[in-house]
């Protein structure tokens, strides 16, 4: 059973940093192109990073660009996401997706369209706010 589990979620004041991680099981990331997504309350998920599975190019929403890091750990078989000077708008429901997207090299798109993503976590909470 392919399965993604993401955690490291929780409270943070603004300006401060947390740590995602998107563990899998029943199948090997590095064979699959992994996206993070978020979804705010009443509002559309939105794309917020990508890896590309064949050459570990990385990608990220414009609104992310600067504050967070994607990173693979091959020998965890752990995705993770690394969120500094985070944000009140960061707030929302962040979700990890692996599947074949198909990339030429160099590049990802991280979103919103989710075309080629079958493997989802459950979401993980993240909260910023004083």
């Amino acid at each position: 059973q392919l399965q993604l589990v993401e955690s490291g979620g929780g409270l943070v004041q603004p300006g401060g940093s947390l740590r995602l991680s998107c563990a899998a099981s029943g199948f090997t990331l590095d064979y699959y192109d992994i996206g993070w997504f978020r979804q705010a309350l009443g509002k559309e998920r939105e794309g917020v990073s990508c890896i590309n599975k064949s050459d570990g190019s990385t990608n990220y929403a414009d609104s992310v660009k600067g504050r967070f890091t994607i990173s693979r750990d091959s020998a965890k078989n752990t995705v993770y996401l690394q969120m500094d000077s985070l944000e009140p708008e960061d707030t929302a429901v962040y979700y990890c997706t692996a599947g074949q997207r198909h990339y030429g090299p160099g590049y990802c798109d991280p979103g919103p369209v989710d075309h080629g993503y079958d493997t989802w976590g459950q979401g993980t909470q993240v909260t910023v706010s004083s």
